[in-house]
């Protein structure tokens, strides 16, 4: 079974003590009204936060902690970057490789991300690989072709292990307000998981989990969440607000796996 997840993505905002704060709030407010292994939850706070976020939750939380990036070289002189060990060891359980922003401000390729894909697999590290289209790319048709191209140039060479996600988030419309309309969503999921299948095996495609991301609310969650190839959200800027990222989690536990309900 694909157990449904909310990812919280929270870039570079928040304090220690707001994000202390929200984990408060949080936890408590989610499982009192779902039940406890219904849904998956992964926050990902700036990287100071890892640690002592993990231990205020506690190592019997069913709340994970991951990490916004990791470094594709095992240790070195790399001064401001932290490697897999680095983050494991920290308390992160998963890691966001090929964020639009990693590849848009950063400038990181598909060989890169492809690297720190290798090194999280590597470094028993749940990876959760970001693909997508900007609107020029979409407008001229090529959407598919471009996401075709970022999921073999990431998993040539690579097995899938230690479950491993993929996340469909559509450039245009991270941070903008925009949203894919939920066919569109669907369709490229669809795409994904039969890219999958064809790749390594329809077992694998079976079992993988798919996120939407791309200007997730409470609003449009229901949109997502009952497609059936969308298991989980990857949440931005709503992430940041206790109340809205609980709402949006129990709408996708509520949908279930797949969008069943």
């Amino acid at each position: 079974m694909r157990i449904p997840c909310a990812y919280a993505n929270w870039k570079m905002n928040k304090t220690l003590f707001e994000a202390l704060d929200f984990v408060y709030k949080f936890v408590p407010g989610l499982f009192s009204e779902i039940k406890e292994g219904s849904i998956g939850v992964t926050i990902f706070p700036p990287a100071p936060f890892i640690w002592p976020m993990r231990q205020e939750l506690g190592e019997s939380s069913p709340i994970f902690i991951g990490a916004q990036n990791i470094h594709a070289e095992k240790e070195g002189a790399f001064t401001g970057e932290l490697s897999g060990s680095i983050i494991r060891s920290a308390g992160a359980t998963h890691v966001l490789i090929g964020h639009s922003e990693r590849r848009n401000i950063f400038g990181e390729d598909n060989a890169m991300i492809a690297k720190k894909l290798g090194r999280a697999l590597r470094d028993r590290i749940i990876p959760i690989l970001c693909v997508g289209e900007n609107l020029r790319e979409r407008e001229s048709g090529k959407a598919k072709e471009i996401v075709e191209e970022q999921l073999a140039m990431a998993w040539e060479g690579q097995e899938v292990t230690g479950g491993a996600l993929i996340a469909y988030e559509p450039v245009w419309a991270i941070g903008t307000g925009k949203n894919a309309e939920p066919k569109d969503a669907q369709a490229m999921a669809e795409f994904v998981r039969d890219w999958v299948a064809r790749y390594f095996t329809p077992e694998t495609a079976g079992t993988m989990r798919i996120l939407y991301g791309g200007s997730v609310s409470p609003e449009n969650i229901s949109n997502y969440a009952k497609l059936p190839d969308i298991d989980c959200a990857l949440v931005g800027g709503a992430s940041l607000d206790t109340k809205a990222f609980l709402e949006i989690a129990k709408a996708i536990a509520k949908a279930g796996p797949g969008g069943a309900v």
